[in-house]
């Protein structure tokens, strides 16, 4: 996919006191959610959203647009 996050956002999380226990257990992301951030993959608009309030940022500092790599 030709969107890719520009840092670590679980690094990022953890740094701000959001362990991947605390998103689950107090229900801020999914468990599926939690294991996209490990792989890499992008959320979805609301995770996103989600992702955007915990950091407090807004969604282009958090992905970037990567022109070389195809769409699937």
């Amino acid at each position: 996919m030709p969107l890719k996050y520009k840092f670590d956002v679980l690094q990022e999380l953890k740094a701000r006191g959001y362990s991947a226990y605390r998103l689950a257990h107090e229900k801020l992301l999914s468990g599926s959610s939690i294991q996209k951030l490990r792989t890499g993959e992008v959320l979805g608009a609301e995770g996103i959203a989600t992702l955007c309030r915990l950091l407090e940022c807004q969604p282009g500092d958090l992905l970037r647009y990567d022109r070389e790599e195809k769409p699937m």
